[in-house]
């Protein structure tokens, strides 16, 4: 049954890549990308240091512009995603831009036969795992592309954030701490996070939630050690409808309780 998720999120995120390349809301600064500016996030960019000669795998890369982002800081980058339209408009900026990449169209947990391995870093952010069903699988395939001592860099919403939704100004309890693999969370969005309003056809998607013991605890039993994990009360996009604009990022509005809306970790391959 994962293969007829895959398939049905696969077809969600080929149509949402031409309604994100059309960036009418922003929430993909393409004109500024173009013009030289750096697409990471204030978290990505305090923590990941230089990055200068290394070899660099970004997982679920979709069009490319952090993957990008990173060959500009001087890595030497592979992008991975399994929508194969999100790899074409990836391969036409890097030509366009001149910015050497490579780009696979592979899912993600066949990254170490379609890549080849030998990794210094796996890059991985912002609605990552969440499409995932299999963590453990995800954590091998990491591994799997990571030389030794190399390291994996993840950072994304965080698993409390991810439960809830709101209501009237209010949070309350929407998705379920953690999903089985054949039970996922199902979301039917008539439009894409961008929010232009350009109805989806494909709009139905399937999801996981993974608490931090399965993240963790899968990297471990996959030879990864934590290095760091940090919690963060910023997010890149606006998961809910009251949240402000904080610099780049997105914040609580004043008054709600805060809770932890964004994480990222650090693990190296023993």
């Amino acid at each position: 049954m994962n293969e007829a998720y895959f398939a049905a999120n696969r077809a969600s995120w080929d149509e949402r890549v031409g309604v994100h390349l059309r960036d009418t809301t922003g929430v993909y600064p393409l004109d500024a990308f173009r013009k030289g500016a750096d697409t990471l996030t204030p978290i990505e960019r305090a923590e990941l240091g230089d990055v200068s000669g290394k070899r660099i795998l970004h997982m679920q890369c979709h069009f490319g512009i952090d993957t990008l982002s990173l060959a500009r800081r001087g890595a030497d980058v592979t992008g991975l995603d399994f929508s194969p339209k999100a790899i074409a408009a990836a391969r036409a900026f890097s030509a366009e831009l001149g910015i050497p990449a490579r780009f696979v169209e592979a899912n993600v947990y066949d990254a170490p036969a379609t890549t080849g391995g030998g990794f210094d870093m796996v890059f991985t952010s912002w609605g990552t795992t969440i499409w995932l069903p299999d963590i453990d699988r995800w954590a091998a395939a990491v591994a799997g592309c990571l030389k030794p001592g190399g390291s994996l860099y993840l950072a994304d919403g965080h698993p409390a954030m991810m439960m809830f939704t709101e209501r009237d100004g209010r949070l309350e309890l929407g998705w379920p701490w953690r999903n089985a693999k054949d039970d996922p969370s199902i979301e039917d969005d008539p439009q894409s996070y961008a929010g232009d309003g350009t109805p989806l056809a494909n709009s139905r998607t399937y999801g996981w939630l993974h608490p931090f013991s399965a993240i963790i605890g899968a990297l471990e039993a996959n030879g990864l050690e934590l290095e760091f994990l940090h919690e963060h009360e910023m997010v890149p996009w606006r998961p809910f409808p009251s949240m402000v604009r904080e610099g780049e990022m997105f914040v609580q509005a004043p008054g709600q309780i805060r809770i932890p809306l964004a994480f990222s970790l650090l693990a190296v391959k023993r």
